[in-house]
């Protein structure tokens, strides 16, 4: 019996087999849908209902290590939201990091908050979502850097200048050598798109700094469209320097 004990833990630990590992399925419904990148980063998708473009599909990013998670920014609305918390089931969720003022990065931030999870953003997000009268705020503040645990992994959420918008932050996990831009960060072959709170002529420095940074980067998260790697950050720069 012994003998058979011995075997069958064998073949677990050469199958990398873990009876309390919780696996994660894709998930699409009307309201969100779910991408996996690699084994522990994933994209949520939801989608905003705008005048200019319809029903517009927004991109946030998920990072589950350990038993521990990291969301950054919210889906577009709460109910989203609460499909995405319970689509990540029992592991922790240790904070949600929205990266600029605007819906589509806070949207959802009231779901969140109704289930005791914490939310983060530079302090010029808040004041900025209070003079765009956000009814729902994040509730911690930092200057320019977060610098957060998840699992025994460090991630960054940190600005380096204007772009989209005046706040817009990015979201960095070194170990899995992935960029969550955001709407700094445009798709390949995209236009520049809302530029209503835009800082154009900064634009291409503030992600030239970011490369300059994490040039080792493989996995690049824009805020809209589908992801790519260091390529979707000199589109950026080319898109927006000023000639």
């Amino acid at each position: 019996m012994r003998n058979i004990l011995q075997i069958v833990l064998l073949i677990h630990i050469l199958l990398g087999c873990n009876p309390n590992k919780q696996t994660y399925n894709s998930y699409e419904s009307e309201t969100l849908k779910i991408e996996q990148i690699n084994e522990n980063i994933f994209v949520h998708i939801s989608y905003l209902e705008t005048k200019n473009y319809g029903k517009y599909p927004c991109n946030g990013m998920v990072y589950i290590k350990d038993n521990e998670a990291i969301i950054f920014d919210t889906p577009t609305n709460n109910k989203a939201s609460a499909e995405l918390i319970n689509w990540i089931g029992n592991k922790a969720i240790k904070a949600v990091v929205v990266t600029h003022f605007h819906d589509d990065c806070l949207g959802g931030l009231e779901e969140f908050h109704s289930k005791n999870i914490r939310s983060f953003s530079t302090i010029r997000t808040i004041e900025l979502a209070k003079n765009n009268n956000k009814n729902v705020l994040p509730q911690t503040g930092f200057k320019d850097k977060l610098k957060l645990k998840i699992g025994n992994e460090v991630v960054y959420a940190n600005y380096y200048g204007e772009g989209h918008t005046k706040d817009n932050i990015v979201g960095v996990i070194p170990s899995e050598k992935t960029l969550f831009g955001g709407c700094l960060i445009k798709e390949l072959n995209s236009s520049k798109g809302n530029l209503v709170d835009a800082s154009t002529e900064n634009w291409a420095r503030t992600v030239e700094r970011i490369k300059s940074e994490f040039p080792e980067i493989i996995n690049v998260v824009p805020g809209h469209g589908k992801i790519g790697g260091i390529e979707l950050l000199d589109y950026t720069i080319k898109l927006f320097t000023i000639n």
